[in-house]
């Protein structure tokens, strides 16, 4: 989790996105398969978040859409906070066995950001189809992370809201 928080710090110093990482690793190995920055400011595209970036390169260097392929390691997502609507819809899709998240849902929103409907029951959903969801994991220091952002006058984008 801090090589993630990291990530999303340098991502907030270097003016390239907004304050979020995430990374897919294997689970028993703990090898990086790849990084994801959330790129929607600089890209100028709003699927651009850390976590469909990470899923995205993860499957393009394996060579599968399904991570959780018979034939493959099992894959973590660790994530610098809560998916949104968006990401969390895409976990499943991807394969992962399991989801590690710093900062909480609530404290995306304390800055200011829409994180769309989610279910209050998100973690059970994911559980129910055989991933597991761990939270909390360096919630002080991601948190941290999204206050900087906030503090230095980072893009709050919204849809239809954006400041």
């Amino acid at each position: 989790m801090s090589f993630v928080i990291k990530a999303a710090q340098l991502n907030v110093s270097k003016g390239t996105g907004g304050p979020f990482a995430a990374a897919v690793f294997e689970t028993e190995s703990g090898k990086l398969v790849s990084l994801g920055v959330n790129l929607v400011t600089s890209g100028g595209l709003s699927i651009l978040h850390a976590e469909m970036l990470a899923f995205t390169l993860a499957q393009q260097k394996i060579g599968a859409y399904d991570l959780g392929r018979y034939d493959l390691p099992s894959h973590d997502l660790v994530a610098s906070a809560e998916p949104c609507t968006m990401c969390l819809g895409a976990i499943p899709w991807s394969g992962v066995r399991r989801v590690i998240v710093g900062a909480r849902d609530s404290d995306v929103r304390a800055i200011g950001f829409d994180e769309g409907p989610k279910a209050k029951e998100w973690k059970d959903e994911l559980e129910k189809r055989g991933i597991a969801v761990i939270c909390d994991v360096g919630r002080e220091a991601a948190v941290q992370v999204l206050l900087d952002y906030s503090l230095q006058g980072g893009k709050i984008y919204n849809s239809r809201e954006s400041r």
